[in-house]
């Protein structure tokens, strides 16, 4: 690693979309290397094709593997993959966009299973692109979990003092209840207590949200909360886990903006976006918490429709960084 500081790999994510550029414009900001050090997988002629564009002050340099990464800025050092044609296009799902992002996700998540790197923060992928190109996933979360072998995972969304854990997240609506389990709500529970451990934030109340309106009323508007949800919060607090619930949806993320709650369950992927978004659309992150590995992303897609235009915000990208840098940090008790 160089020097003390936490080595990240960061994805380049699918080269039609725009991750080269909010990596670009991420670490041209020096401030960003202060507590780590990033390795990019990716293409270095897509880069610096990027790069040209809109002149940044880095200077990209192909390196063999992340045991060669002097990791001073501004030089920023690149895994080189070489797979993308020059003349690729921005804008559109392809395989060959698939395969090329999914050849930087596992080469960046072996390196991290070896402990050559401490991190890895991913660029967005389209999940059309990865399942034309042969992934049985449905995206990162789903591919880590299998290569690194987790027995229980959950999307997290951050943004500032405002977090969400997921018992559901990409599937049918129409799929969610049966898939809200007692099971399946008690293992999040407990990765939400995983999570505000390594936020720093030890304790803190979890509230965990009803699936039905009003939180079923009792049974009126619905039986999940009876079946499955109040059992894993019972189970959770036998535990001595700090939990509380459930609570109708349409209170729990307000008053966790008034400091109630350190973070809530959310029983599917609207449910905790939505209102998190709506106050962080351009700066949250995503964060899979109970990987052996530690893994962030940026809580935006592709954005086919602006890539390549230069008009990207690397705000959400940099906060990516910025999370997995504290998160080593704790694990590894340095300081932030």
């Amino acid at each position: 690693m160089p020097g003390d500081k936490p080595l990240i790999a960061v994805t380049m994510g699918d080269p039609a979309g725009i991750g080269a550029e909010v990596i670009l414009k991420a670490f041209a900001d020096d401030a960003l290397w202060r507590g780590a050090s990033p390795v990019v997988y990716g293409d270095l002629a897509r880069l610096n094709a990027v790069a040209e564009r809109s002149a940044f002050a880095l200077e990209l340099v192909r390196v063999e593997s992340p045991r060669k990464v002097d990791g001073r800025y501004p030089r920023l050092e690149v895994v080189d993959f070489a797979n993308v044609p020059r003349d690729f296009p921005f804008g559109s799902a392809s395989v060959a966009g698939g395969r090329a992002a999914l050849d930087y996700i596992e080469a960046a998540a072996t390196a991290a299973i070896a402990g050559e790197v401490d991190a890895v923060v991913t660029a967005p992928i389209s999940k059309a692109a990865i399942r034309a190109a042969g992934s049985p996933y449905a995206g990162h979360t789903d591919m880590l979990a299998a290569m690194t072998k987790a027995r229980r995972v959950a999307m997290a969304l951050v943004a500032g003092p405002l977090r969400a854990i997921f018992v559901t997240a990409h599937i049918p609506l129409a799929d969610v209840p049966r898939a809200v389990t007692r099971d399946r709500v008690l293992d999040t529970i407990e990765l939400a207590g995983e999570a505000l451990k390594l936020l720093g934030e030890p304790g803190r109340v979890i509230a965990v949200a009803g699936l039905n309106p009003h939180a079923g009323e009792v049974g009126i508007l619905g039986g999940e909360e009876i079946d499955s949800i109040i059992p894993a919060i019972q189970a959770a607090q036998k535990m001595s886990i700090n939990c509380v619930g459930p609570v109708p949806a349409d209170t729990a993320f307000y008053r966790m903006s008034q400091g109630e709650f350190g973070i809530v369950v959310a029983m599917y992927h609207d449910q905790g976006h939505a209102p998190l978004k709506l106050v962080a659309f351009h700066t949250g992150v995503n964060w899979t918490v109970g990987l052996p590995i530690v893994r962030t992303s940026p809580d935006h897609g592709t954005a086919f429709d602006i890539a390549g235009k230069g008009k990207a915000r690397p705000d959400s990208f940099k906060n990516a960084v910025l999370l997995a840098r504290s998160v080593v940090a704790r694990k590894r008790g340095l300081p932030e």
